[in-house]
């Protein structure tokens, strides 16, 4: 199968963008809000935004497999998947709050080639390519300097989950130990940290669509995207975000807690 980095980029920015701004439709609106088996809710924004961004995806890359939060794997023998998530945040963008995002990140023969995070309440969106370096809003961007936790600003989606999965004292420790902790999570808080504006973001569970932009962007935006062992991949279910200066002191909060 013929693969160009480039089209694939232009091609998964474009198909983020037309997403997101379909989520605008329903943002700040009323609508049905849905419990799926996990409890999870869904709205009719995050299923419709899936199906356009499905179509896309196939209409002009057939051969591609497509992985999504609300519907069936496609073409899943495929070396290249595209890996969707409609709403990445959708607690946040049902109750009027901006920072979701729109995700779609790209894995080729199990390695990740792409990374999207856009939040269209905001106009802001990241993208990467291996090898392309990162950007915010068409302009490079890069992680911030920091290699000090004392120093460190710390994002987390919010202040209970940790604990829920068995990282409750290293959380604590980070909130103790870091200058700052705010609960601008998501995917928006590896953005934050992609673009140079937070230092540090924790995830204690992440699906597969949670995961797949952020180690290609915070890669190509000179940091790191690991899970709690270090390692630098996007199906551990857990991960985090930082500078590679930063990583041997969190990594030690992790093993000593």
């Amino acid at each position: 199968m013929n693969f160009d980095l480039d089209t694939v980029h232009q091609s998964a920015i474009k198909i983020a963008k037309q997403g997101g701004a379909h989520t605008l439709e329903y943002f700040n609106k009323s609508f049905k809000v849905e419990r799926k088996s996990d409890d999870s809710p869904v709205t009719v924004a995050d299923r419709e935004v899936e199906s356009m961004m499905r179509e896309a995806i196939t209409d002009q890359f057939p051969e591609h497999g497509i992985v999504g939060e609300e519907y069936d794997d496609v073409n899943p023998e495929s070396p290249v998947q595209w890996i969707i998530d409609p709403i990445d945040g959708t607690k946040s963008f049902i109750h009027g709050v901006p920072l979701y995002t729109t995700l779609i990140g790209v894995v080729v023969d199990g390695v990740p080639q792409v990374g999207i995070i856009y939040a269209p309440a905001l106009d802001e969106l990241c993208d990467a390519a291996k090898g392309k370096g990162a950007r915010l809003n068409g302009v490079s961007c890069s992680v911030r300097s920091c290699d000090d936790l004392a120093q460190a600003s710390f994002m987390s989606t919010d202040c209970y989950t940790s604990a829920n999965f068995n990282y409750g004292k290293a959380f604590d420790v980070l909130v103790d130990q870091t200058s700052i902790h705010r609960t601008w999570g998501d995917a928006y808080g590896h953005m934050l940290v992609a673009t140079g504006r937070a230092d540090l973001m924790f995830d204690p569970v992440l699906n597969i669509w949670d995961a797949a932009p952020l180690l290609t962007v915070l890669q190509e935006a000179g940091g790191v995207f690991c899970d709690t062992d270090g390692k630098e991949t996007i199906e551990s279910g857990n991960g985090f975000s930082c500078s590679r200066e930063l990583l041997p002191e969190v990594l030690e909060v992790f093993d000593n807690n």
